[in-house]
Formats: structure tokens, sequence, C-alpha cells
């Protein structure tokens, strides 16, 4: 673990493996309660230090570590894959990606600005002159997911630094080694020790005790929405950013361009074998164009090449468990007894699951209503729009949609009605510019993500008035 700008050992410790096939791919320790008072004790002594650093250094830091990141990208990208399972392809974008997250994070460490605030525009402030200043709030509890091991992390510990704070990381137990790479980079690149402290094990423990620690000033989670519920009651008067994952769907309507919409619903639907919280889960077409689409999307999912992560053929490798694809080969078979015809795979080889195409899924079915994480992707047909985005709608979640179409009208018409926080026209919902604001409504969580809106989440307005 890193605690303090200094590796920490323990007694427990917990073996990291492929997914695929098992093989041991590093040991690491699983902290105590006293290790996480340890961590945040010492973000606590490097909160002021972060609080003190200029603009420019904290943008210097982050820019340091945004070229260090791409210089080791190889690296990082094997760590990514080995820890999660991810095919090779994917771990070196992600890599990529989480490069540019750093650089949009350095870039809103510049734009750190308050306001000046009229006061004569009230005849209580003539004379009085007054500004607003954005603080840091100081310690931020950061506890990321398996899927974007290194780029989900980086868009809570960008931001985090570019507003001055100090944080606490809980990766997921599966895949904490390019995290702890991760933070030993931005210490190279300058970062005040115990700035960053990485603590790894338990989710339920660990998660709990920062959550309702003292000293944490907020908690930024993305996760389940039983963990992310949790924390909401743990946390009582502390700030929370919550990113609880998805049913995302997308709408093909009749004048849809197949030849864009069936590549990205089936790199929607399957990369990183369904394991992404904007993933295609769902998608509603168009009775008319139906059988062309069904037939199209089908041939192509068959081609997509299962195999090892560390294959740079591979597009579709494992889930992160065995229990994980166990419970997606079940769903697949409640979707089938409820009346859904499986076109294609479903089938399961150790943690492996063939990505799976059903139709006429009916609603009730948990394929239609809650999250798979999986590599399945149900496919019902509408005959009105207004029908489609009651569909789409009927889920609790509502992180990001799509629809493919040329009609502007129907488009912009669609916009307003989908009840989501991102909504993409002629593209999937699993599309995601890294300083995009992201986040949802409904079950899919509070706050957004995003370099720019997370350092507003991240820091505090503190106005200034003066009266002459």
């Amino acid at each position: 673990m890193r605690i303090g700008g200094e590796p920490v050992t323990a007694a427990a410790t917990r073996e990291i493996a492929i997914p695929y096939d098992g093989t041991p791919v590093a040991t690491v320790y699983e902290a105590s309660k006293e290790h996480v008072e340890a961590a945040v004790a010492a973000a606590v002594t490097a909160a002021p230090l972060m609080r003190e650093l200029t603009l420019d250094e904290r943008a210097s830091i982050l820019r340091r570590a945004y070229q260090k990141t791409l210089d080791r990208r190889d690296d990082l990208a094997l760590s990514i894959s080995s820890e999660s399972g991810k095919p090779l392809r994917e771990a070196r974008l992600e890599v990529e990606r989480a490069s540019q997250t750093l650089l949009f994070s350095a870039e809103e460490a510049h734009r750190l600005a308050g306001e000046v605030v009229p006061m004569e525009a009230s005849p209580a402030g003539k004379g009085r002159w007054a500004m607003t200043l954005r603080e840091p709030l100081g310690v931020i509890a950061a506890i990321t997911p398996f899927n974007f091991p290194l780029n989900l992390p980086m868009h809570k510990i960008g931001p985090a630094i570019a507003a001055g704070n100090a944080i606490v990381h809980k990766p997921a137990s599966a895949t904490p080694i390019s995290a702890l790479k991760m933070a030993a980079i931005l210490e190279e690149c300058g970062l005040p020790k115990g700035a960053l402290n990485v603590v790894t094990g338990p989710g339920g423990t660990i998660g709990d005790l920062l959550s309702c620690h003292p000293k944490i000033a907020m908690v930024t989670f993305t996760g389940s929405v039983e963990v992310g519920l949790r924390i909401r009651s743990l946390a009582g008067m502390k700030r929370v950013t919550l990113e609880l994952g998805s049913n995302s769907a997308v709408i093909l309507a009749d004048d849809a361009n197949l030849d864009e919409a069936v590549p990205r619903c089936v790199t929607g639907g399957f990369a990183h074998s369904g394991q992404v919280c904007i993933s295609v889960q769902r998608i509603f077409v168009d009775r008319k164009i139906r059988g062309v689409f069904l037939e199209r999307f089908v041939e192509a999912v068959r081609k997509l090449k299962i195999g090892h992560p560390h294959d740079p053929a591979t597009e579709v490798s494992s889930l992160i468990t065995v229990k994980d694809a166990e419970r997606v080969e079940g769903w697949i078979a409640e979707a089938v007894q409820s009346g859904a015809k499986l076109l294609t795979g479903g089938s399961r080889r150790h943690a492996t699951v063939e990505p799976a195409v059903l139709t006429d899924v009916p609603p009730h079915a948990r394929i239609s209503c809650k999250e798979a994480f999986g590599p399945l992707v149900a496919v019902n047909s509408f005959d009105t729009l207004d029908e489609a985005v009651g569909m789409l709608n009927a889920s609790d979640d509502g992180l990001q949609a799509g629809i493919y179409t040329r009609d502007l009208e129907k488009a912009f018409t669609a916009a307003r009605k989908v009840h989501v926080g991102g909504f993409m026209i002629n593209d999937v919902p699993q599309y995601r510019a890294d300083h995009m604001p992201y986040g949802g409504v409904k079950l899919s969580g509070t706050g957004r993500e995003g370099p720019k809106y997370a350092v507003e989440e991240m820091t505090e307005i503190k106005l200034v008035c003066w009266k002459p």
C-alpha cells in the first residue's frame, strides 16, 4: 500500500489473478482499520500543503504525470489487462484516456477561479465590493471499481489534485495494481507525501470506515447502487458524488444509418464483456427495420474473437469472476424461460460468457430492468417513438442513452423526453469523452464527473465582501 508516501505492508494478503484463467499475477496487502486511520492521518497532514500549492504547481504535477503515464503505457496496459481481464487493445486505450484525464485536470487547475459579485445590484450593497473564492474541501475519499482501474481513479484523483485536496484512494479489491503504480508515478512527479494514499482490501470494511470518518470531507464513489446507498447513509453531512451504473439503451429509428449503428452497437454492447456502466444493454429498434438490423447485428456479434486478454487479437475475454459469469448465465436462462428468444451466444466457460443477443425480452426479466454488467444485449421492437421512449424510461436507472436517426425533430424530441444524465444522438450510450459532464439521474447516482465538473464538486465557495 502507499501511506504517507511510503510503501506499507500488512498481515493479511490477497492474490490477484487473471480472471480469464486464474493465473496469479500479484500479491497485495489488505488494510486493517489501523491502516485506514494512518492513511487518513497522512492525508490530513498533507491537506494544508496541497492547499498552499499554487494553481500552476498543481497543474505542473498533473502535466508531468500525463507524460509519465504515456511513457509507461505498455506496462500500465499490461497491468490493467492482467488484473481486470480487459483485452489488451482496450487496456491500451484506457491508458491513453487516463493520461488525457490528467491533462484535462491540469487545465482545470489553471481555471480555478471565483467571480465578482455585483453588490450594488441591491440597495443594501451600495459602496460594497465582493468576490467568491473556490477553496479545497480537505481530504477526499475515492472508492473506485474494477472495470476501469486506471481511468476512473484518475477522474477522481486528477480533479482532487487540481482543486488542492488530499486523497485516500480505495481501489477495487480485484484490481489494485494499476492504482498503486499510478500513486508512485504521481509522487515521482512532485505530489507531496501523503497527498495520495492507497489502501487495498475489502470494500465493505474500508469503504465504511472512510464513509463515516470525521476527517473525510467528501466521498466520491463509482460502483453498485446497493453500496452507493450505504455510503450515502453513512456519510452524514459529507459531500458525496455517486456514479452507480445503468441499464443503458439505444433507440434505432426507421431511418437509422445501420452502417454506423450496427458496429457501434456491437462495440457498445460487448467491449470489456459488457462490464461498462454505459454498455448497450437494451436496443429498441423500429419494427420496420427489425429484420435487417438483427441479421446484421447477430452476424457481427458472432465474428467477435474470444480469447486470452493478453492476445492482441482478442476482442472479448472473461468477466471479472466466475461468480459473475454464472450470474449472467442465469439471467440469460431466466429471460429465455420468460419467453425471450436467444439468437446467439450465452454459453459459459470458466469466467467467460459468449456474447449473447436476445429478442422479445419481457419487461419484468432482469435483463430488461437491472444492470447486467455482462456480454448480453436485449433487442425489442417498437412502432412509435413515444413507445420506445416509454420502454427506455421504464428503468430505475438513468445514466446515458442514445438514438440513431436522420430526423432532427425526432432526435431532439427523444432528447427532451428521455430521463438520463447524458443523451447521444447518432451514437451509442457508451460514448464518453473524458472532459464532458458525466453522471446520472434516478438510481444512477448524484453529482457529475469530468474534470471541470468534478473540481466544482471538490471545492466550496467562500464569499469575501469588502466595505471600504
